[in-house]
Formats: structure tokens, C-alpha cells, sequence
């Protein structure tokens, strides 16, 4: 019989058995739903990763006073510098001061763009007349390199020049978040307008251009004043600055940042036989710490699918067993016609592969659309993972394959008088 008569054998067969093959292919699908699902959502999350941090500049790094760390890998945390040398708890998160982080810029010879900035508060609420944002809007103190460290693009206005860095008056740059919050979706008339950040009132002199930003980060929802306003309105005596630096090729990376490091360690005054007391942290690195956290999801999303598989493999030699023992006659019968022991043991395969492959479908399909609504509450774009479908419907090929080769076998072997007479 050629590969289309014994394939339509197996479709009637299972058309037949509507139920027990309706149930077969929920396990499956199932078990494929969970796993494409699962990976789905992961590759969506790092799709909403990678635009965050490309956001922040691949050629840059920051030095903090804090080390940088990421809560994950069953609880424990993923530190950003993984060579830190040992410090002293006496001398542990050392802030950096003003008068630190002006020195390194002004010393810092490597061709480079250097940055001081300040967290001022993430919490502010700013206003203009009757509207006002919500209590979530960050207020940073930033130089006339803050913008292109940190990627932003001025849409309207102008940055900040020497006079408003020297004196700290009240002017602002708007995030694309807030402008529209306060001023609605018409952006013309934010320019040499006033708003007020909780009690303080700014000039706003220049509008930043939307990042589109995701949920992970919120690089449009802040309010960019001069360090030294911040300094003067948010006075905080113990804050640490943050001091970021941006090279111009990745080749430059490793030799900015010894650079930087040596010149650290001399403004901080550390003898040869301290550890640093400061954190130096890549933009990428820390992407890194997360997509090495999203792995150890990866591999339990993959553990849990392949149980599932197992457990839909087993369930399906089953059923392929009760069919053989139900058909028996049937197989009898075939077998007096002239059907060979080849030819019976390809369609049962063909029908247990055909019950996977349909459960596989159904499954990547319904994982699919699981898995993209982590897409929508991100806002990031619709994930076709086509590598997962594939391995998908591989795998459940496979299943049915592995799970239809042995009742497959016990068919063909039936003896066809043996099988005629058995009721």
C-alpha cells in the first residue's frame, strides 16, 4: 500500500475515535501549551530588556558608590561586579561626594564623554495649573553630558549651558511622559513655560523625545534639572553622586575602565593594600545579570514540558494498546485481505504520530497566544517563536513516533486466524 492509502487509513481510525482522541490531544496540548507558553513570555521579556538597556548606552559604564544587584536564581542575588575585591565593612558603600565625582571629570584624560548626575527622588509629583502627574515622576540632577550618556534626544529646546550649571537656577528639561500628562497631546507651548515640582517652581527651557520606554523602566516619566539646583533644593549631606561614563567603541571599554578605576582609587585615597571602595558597573553586564537570571525560567519552563511530554507519551501508548487489543479483528481481517505486517505497523505509528502532531499544533498555537500576553503588558512587539514551534511540533512527532512503535509492533505480529476468531 503506498504512503497515502495507509495514511488515510490512520486519519479514518482516528476520526473514529473522537473522544479518546479529543482527550489524547488536550494532554499534549497541554503540556506543549506550558512549555511554548513559558519561553514565549521569557523571549518577550528579554525583547523589553534589550530595548531598556540599549536605551541606556552599550559603550557606557557608572561608577556608584553601592554595588548593583539583582534579586533571582532561587532568591539569592546577582552581584554587578563579580571581581570586586573584599572591602573593610568600616569603608563598605563609601558615598561619593561632589567634590569626588568633579575631580574625576576634570581629571579623566581618556577620550571619553563624562557624566555627574544625582537621584534626586522618584516619588515627585510636578504640576501645571489644574493637572498634575502622579507621585511616580523621578527627578534627577544631571551636567550637559547627561543627554548623551543616557541617549536622550532633545525634541524642542535647548540644553543646559555653563551659566545654568554654575548658578543651579530653576530650569528643567521635561520627559515626554510628563510634558504630555501636563500639556496634553499639542507639545507646542512646553518651551519657556513654568511648571512646579512639588513646591518649586522651573523654567521649562527643552522637551526630551519619547525613548518608549517599557514597564521595566520608565526612561520618559523625569524631570532633568541642574546637579547644582538639585544639590541646593534636595540638600541631602550624606548623597552620593553617580558618575557615568561613555567611550566611543566597545573595543575601549576594558581600558576606560582601568583607566578610570586607577584614577578613582587616587581621588579616594586608597592605600595599595585596600580593595576598592566603589562599584564600577557596565550597562551590558547588567543585562547580562538578568538574562542569566531569566535562564534558570528557560530551563524549569523545559523540565516542566518534557514531564508533561513523558507523561503525554506514556498516556498515548496506552491508548494506542486498548486500540490494538479493540481492533483486533479488524487487524484480523486485514491481514486475511492480504495487508502485510509492514504495512499494519506503519499505520498504527502514522495514527499515534498523527494524534501528536495534532496536539502539538493545537498547543504551540495556544502557548503562543499565552505567552504574547506578556507582549501586551509590556507593550513590546508580537513574539513569533518560531524555534520553539518547531521544536514543538519535533518533539510531539517524536512522542507519537516513540509512543506508536510498540503497539505497533504487537499488531503486526497479531496471528490473523488467532485474531478472527477473538471476541
Amino acid at each position: 500500500m503506498h504512503f497515502r492509502d495507509i495514511f488515510s487509513l490512520a486519519y479514518r481510525s482516528v476520526s473514529a475515535n473522537r473522544l479518546r482522541t479529543g482527550l489524547t490531544v488536550a494532554i499534549i496540548a497541554f503540556g506543549i501549551m506550558a512549555l511554548v507558553g513559558i519561553l514565549t513570555a521569557i523571549d518577550s521579556i528579554k525583547g523589553s530588556l534589550y530595548s531598556s538597556f540599549a536605551s541606556m548606552g552599550a559603550n557606557s559604564f557608572s561608577i556608584r558608590n553601592r554595588e548593583m544587584m539583582i534579586f533571582g536564581n532561587g532568591g539569592g542575588a546577582t552581584k554587578g561586579n563579580k571581581k570586586q575585591k573584599k572591602v573593610k565593612t568600616s569603608n563598605r558603600n563609601k558615598r561619593i561626594t561632589w567634590e569626588e565625582a568633579t575631580e574625576f571629570k576634570r581629571r579623566f584624560a581618556f577620550p571619553a564623554t563624562v557624566s555627574i548626575s544625582f537621584n534626586a527622588t522618584g516619588i515627585a509629583t510636578v504640576y501645571k495649573d489644574d493637572k498634575k502627574t502622579n507621585p511616580n515622576v523621578q527627578v534627577i540632577g544631571a551636567d550637559e553630558n547627561y543627554l548623551e550618556l543616557s541617549n536622550y534626544v532633545l525634541e524642542q529646546g535647548r540644553n543646559f549651558t555653563d551659566l545654568d550649571l554654575e548658578t543651579g537656577q530653576n530650569v528643567a528639561l521635561l520627559g515626554h511622559d510628563v510634558a504630555v500628562k501636563l500639556f496634553g497631546r499639542n507639545l507646542k507651548n512646553v518651551i519657556n513655560n513654568t511648571v512646579r515640582v512639588g513646591d518649586i517652581r522651573y523654567k521649562v527651557i527643552g522637551l526630551l523625545g519619547a525613548k518608549g520606554s517599557s514597564n521595566i523602566m520608565s526612561a520618559d516619566n523625569v524631570v532633568l534639572t541642574t546637579v547644582n539646583n538639585v544639590r541646593r533644593v534636595f540638600n541631602r549631606p550624606t548623597a552620593s553622586y553617580q558618575i557615568g561614563v561613555s567611550v566611543k567603541s566597545v573595543e575601549q571599554m576594558d581600558a576606560a575602565v582601568g583607566e578610570a578605576t586607577g584614577l578613582f582609587r587616587i581621588i579616594r585615597k586608597l592605600q595599595l593594600t585596600e580593595g576598592d571602595n566603589f562599584y564600577i558597573s557596565k550597562s551590558d553586564s547588567l543585562a547580562e545579570m538578568l538574562f542569566s537570571s531569566l535562564s534558570t525560567v528557560t530551563l524549569a519552563a523545559a523540565v516542566i514540558g518534557f514531564i508533561t511530554l513523558f507523561g503525554s507519551a506514556i498516556g498515548l501508548m496506552n491508548i494506542m494498546l486498548v486500540s490494538v487489543a479493540e481492533r483486533t479483528r479488524e487487524i484480523g481481517v486485514n491481514k486475511a485481505l492480504g495487508a502485510t505486517a509492514p504495512t499494519i505497523r506503519k499505520q498504527f505509528i502514522y495514527e499515534a504520530i498523527l494524534i501528536s502532531v495534532m496536539g502539538g499544533l493545537l498547543g504551540v498555537f495556544l502557548g503562543m497566544v499565552v505567552g504574547n500576553l506578556m507582549s501586551l503588558i509590556l507593550k513590546t512587539s508580537f513574539v513569533v517563536p518560531w524555534l520553539w514551534i518547531t521544536l514543538g511540533i519535533g518533539l510531539c512527532a517524536t512522542v507519537g513516533l516513540i509512543s506508536g512503535i510498540y503497539p505497533a509492533i504487537k499488531a503486526s505480529r497479531l496471528d490473523p486466524i488467532v485474531a478472527l476468531r477473538y471476541e
